[in-house]
C-alpha cells in the first residue's frame, strides 16, 4: 500500500551559497507528522508558502524509491516523501492524496530537478543519480491535511484543453 513516509515544513531555506560551504542550520521540528495545505498557496509554515515566485511549485514530492538508503527529506528538501508512488511519471497530471482527512489534489507542474547540493548532503554522485528521479513540483488545488502513514492515491489526467 502506498505511504507518506515523511513530511517536511521548514520555515527557512537552508541551501544557500556554495554546497562546499554547507547548509544553514536546520530549525527544530521541520519534519512533521501532519501538514496543512492551502489551495494555491502551499504548506502552512513552509518557506515557500504564499510566495508569488513559487505559487506554481509550492509543494514538492519525491519517491523514497529514488533515494539511496538512509537519505530523507532533510537532505533533499522536498516536502512529501512517498513510497509506492512513481511520482516522476506524473508531470502534467493531478496527483490526489488522501491520508484519512479527505482528498488533496496536487497539479503536477514540472520535475523537481536535483542540484549540486545533493552531492554535499547525500553523497558524491547523488546529483547525477537523482537526475530524472528528483521528484515533482506541484500546485495545491484544495485546502486539506496530509499525514504520515498509509495514503490512498489517485492520478487524474487533466482535461484536454488544460494540457
Amino acid at each position: 500500500m502506498p505511504q507518506i513516509v515523511q513530511l517536511l515544513a521548514s520555515p527557512v531555506r537552508r541551501f544557500q551559497g556554495r554546497p562546499a560551504d554547507g547548509p544553514d542550520p536546520a530549525p527544530p521540528g521541520e519534519l512533521v507528522q501532519v501538514v496543512h495545505i492551502r489551495a494555491g498557496l502551499g504548506i502552512v509554515g513552509d518557506r515557500y508558502f504564499a510566495k508569488p515566485a513559487h505559487r506554481d511549485a509550492s509543494i514538492t514530492v519525491i519517491a523514497s524509491e529514488s533515494l539511496p538508503d538512509g537519505a530523507d527529506l532533510t537532505q533533499v528538501r522536498r516536502n512529501i516523501l512517498t513510497s509506492g508512488v512513481d511520482v516522476d511519471a506524473l508531470v502534467g497530471s493531478v496527483l490526489v492524496l488522501d491520508s484519512g482527512d479527505g482528498p488533496v489534489r496536487l497539479k503536477v507542474q514540472r520535475p523537481a530537478n536535483p542540484c549540486a547540493w545533493m552531492d554535499a548532503m547525500i553523497a558524491p554522485g547523488a546529483w547525477r543519480a537523482l537526475r530524472g528521479r528528483g521528484g515533482i513540483r506541484c500546485t495545491p488545488l484544495d485546502d486539506g491535511v496530509l499525514r504520515v502513514g498509509p495514503v490512498a492515491v489517485l492520478v487524474e489526467e487533466p482535461p484536454a484543453q488544460a494540457r
